[in-house]
């Protein structure tokens, strides 16, 4: 696969658009996920995903083909859902619904059999509960949660997409955990 995308990048660096899509296309999903996971807003998500793909097109030339390429476009996601996040101004009132979390499980949407009702509502507000707090911690550890847990990435490409010392990745990962575990002891 990886050598797959090298071949689409040095096209994409002579200008060939349609190499470009083929990445779009090979990536969106993960990016889309990467940039909602961060910001818990659907539509605030795709505008994410869509400028890291614009960024990552404007700035091909500076990917050195050594790296790994899906590692350079989560950082410029990350980074960019950073950023909104930075900019974007609280406004939370305890009356409002908290953004971005309706529906997001799929369990809502898979009819089953086994599951009462009651149990799908009270697995979804825990659910609800949970996005909430890991939307309520600094970016710095909201970033590592949802790459470590919600994209299953390993520490080693947490490290490189933040372009942080491994171990620093771990620290932060431990005391997200900490500070979610604290926040959710009534569970």
């Amino acid at each position: 696969m990886e050598s797959k995308i090298k071949r689409l990048i040095k096209k994409i660096k002579k200008g060939d658009q349609a190499a470009f899509e083929e990445i779009v296309n090979l990536y969106k999903n993960q990016v889309y996920n990467i940039c909602y996971r961060m910001v818990g807003l659907p539509h605030e998500a795709e505008d994410l995903a869509q400028e890291t793909f614009l960024r990552a097109y404007t700035h091909i030339d500076q990917f050195k083909s050594d790296k790994t390429f899906s590692t350079w476009l989560y950082r410029i996601a990350t980074n960019l859902s950073i950023d909104y996040l930075r900019k974007k101004r609280p406004s939370t009132y305890l009356d409002a619904d908290i953004p971005g979390t309706e529906g997001f499980t799929m369990y809502m949407h898979v009819p089953s059999d086994d599951r009462l009702p009651e149990d799908r509502l009270i697995e979804n507000e825990k659910q609800k509960i949970i996005h909430y707090e890991i939307n309520q911690l600094p970016p710095k550890y909201r970033s590592v949660i949802v790459l470590k847990y919600l994209q299953d990435l390993s520490l080693k490409e947490i490290s490189n997409i933040l372009n942080l010392p491994e171990t620093t990745v771990k620290t932060r990962v431990h005391r997200a955990r900490e500070a979610l575990r604290k926040r959710l002891r009534h569970f």
